[in-house]
């Protein structure tokens, strides 16, 4: 029963509340949570903004209700065992990767943290067990992308009643949020596939008492041996040596698809004689890695035996996160970046008013038009301002997002017609691309204090809901300083050296 208790899953039915509406003993209400303004650390702000939308009876309905449709989606919220209320996930959701904690970290703030526990609403006599790491991690894995977004939409709306200039300009550009992989070689991928069907086909073949898998770890081991020796010659400089690697991976497919026909075959047997001791998602994913190893050896054949060039759409970078993709976007230090694009929009005051994550083929010019549009639906029409750097731009382009915001910054990429739109730009464009390279700084901060640089969920929907709780975390951050600075600008908290966008 406690190892019940402590799960999340849906269609489970747990008893929620919107939030405790009846003040404890043991705590101070959550308005009146004192923070402390000498302190720079990141919670602070946060805090402050969770304050602000807890006290605002509009903003707080607004957000518990749209945590609340993803939480109970299948289960019913008056019966069963206790659970999060709706405003503890909200609170949760902002700090995760507002203060870029993992949840181990986050569970140990919401045991020792007199603050958060307050802006929680959380008593000192309030048993924490409700708070395991694993309870936080599978309700928030509850989130939608979608929720998240509406959840921020709300954010940056309370955002724009204290600032309502801000919402005049954006500067947007894109950046790529790196996969949890490890780096992507046919033969570590290779590897991956058999190290993950394999045993999984001696569990089947034991269970249905098939034989020919009893060496199941030496099989493997066999196959690891090759990518090993594939790895130290590919990292030698010398051209010896480089011609024993066609030889070697000619080698480890031969044995690979050897195991892969003896996968087959396990596979239509225990379709034939599939009973309750043959588990139908056992060997769904069998068939998944089969799959997935089967196509990673075909590019490698393609690539290394018969020498052609594939293309990246054709290609897997990982196994595990199957959406990877590779970039090549020229940037110093990192010429190749496995993960995925996304685009952000800035306003005025530092908000994410708008953020997009890209399908694979996609690039900045494809997307750019559609997403100011929606931009713009966001701020209800206040945009006036928009800039783009250099790899947004096309003819086309440029007069479609004139139609959506009166002063456009794009410029050409190509140096003749860069130079000669400088010289004929009025002042105010010549301001407008100056303050642009400040984006820049949003981004800095979203990878560094946000987790951007490297997502650490798994799964593409896990990517773009840790991308949502970043972009969260990042607005709330905001919404608090601006608070706080209209509180008491002279407060550490309240610091910033932004410059209006």
């Amino acid at each position: 029963l406690k190892a019940i208790s402590n799960t999340n899953l849906r269609g489970v039915n747990v008893v929620r509340k919107h939030y405790q509406s009846q003040h404890r003993f043991d705590c101070s209400p959550i308005a009146q949570v004192e923070l402390n303004l000498e302190s720079r650390d990141e919670i602070v702000p946060i805090l402050a903004g969770l304050q602000l939308v807890y006290t605002n009876n509009q903003l707080r309905h607004k957000a518990v209700k749209i945590v609340a449709a993803d939480l109970n989606e299948e289960s019913r919220r008056d019966v069963g065992r206790p659970g999060m209320d709706d405003w503890h996930v909200v609170v949760l959701a902002a700090v995760r990767l507002g203060c870029n904690f993992d949840y181990d970290k986050l569970q140990d703030q919401v045991e020792n943290h007199r603050s958060l526990r307050g802006v929680m609403g959380i008593g000192d006599w309030q048993d924490a067990d409700q708070f395991t790491f694993r309870r936080i991690r599978d309700t928030l894995c509850n989130l939608k992308p979608a929720t998240l977004e509406k959840l921020n939409n709300v954010i940056v709306e309370a955002g724009h009643t204290l600032a309502p200039e801000a919402a005049t300009s954006v500067r947007a550009d894109s950046f790529v949020v790196e996969t949890n992989i490890h780096y992507p070689t046919e033969s570590s991928l290779i590897f991956d596939g058999v190290r993950k069907f394999v045993p999984l086909c001696a569990d089947l073949a034991g269970t249905l008492g098939i034989e020919g898998w009893r060496q199941s770890d030496h099989l493997t081991r066999k196959i690891k041996k090759l990518k090993q020796n594939i790895g130290r010659i590919a990292a030698s400089k010398s051209p010896i040596k480089k011609d024993a690697l066609k030889s070697l991976y000619g080698d480890l497919l031969a044995r690979t698809d050897q195991l892969l026909t003896r996968a087959d075959d396990l596979v239509k047997t225990a379709k034939s004689e599939l009973s309750s001791m043959a588990s139908v998602s056992q060997i769904a994913a069998i068939e998944r890695w089969i799959e997935l190893t089967r196509q990673v050896a075909d590019t490698a054949h393609r690539r290394v035996i018969l020498g052609e060039s594939v293309p990246n759409s054709e290609k897997l970078f990982s196994l595990f996160e199957t959406h990877t993709q590779l970039y090549r976007r020229g940037k110093a230090g990192q010429p190749n970046q496995y993960g995925r694009l996304v685009l952000v929009y800035e306003d005025g005051a530092g908000f994410i008013s708008h953020y997009h994550l890209m399908d694979r083929e996609s690039k900045d010019q494809d997307v750019v038009v559609e997403q100011t549009r929606i931009a713009q639906r966001k701020h209800s029409g206040q945009i006036d301002t928009a800039s783009f750097d250099r790899g947004f731009h096309s003819a086309e382009n440029e007069s479609s997002l004139q139609a959506v915001v009166d002063d456009v910054c794009v410029l050409p990429r190509a140096p003749g017609q860069y130079a000669e739109r400088l010289k004929s730009a009025s002042v105010q464009f010549h301001q407008t691309r100056l303050r642009h390279s400040g984006v820049e700084s949003a981004i800095g901060a979203l990878q560094r204090g946000n987790g951007l640089k490297r997502c650490r969920d798994r799964s593409e929907i896990g990517f773009e809901r840790y991308f949502g709780l970043a972009v969260l975390g990042r607005n709330i951050h905001t919404l608090g300083k601006l608070l706080l600075a209209q509180r008491d600008a002279n407060s550490l908290p309240a610091q910033s050296r932004r410059q209006a966008a």
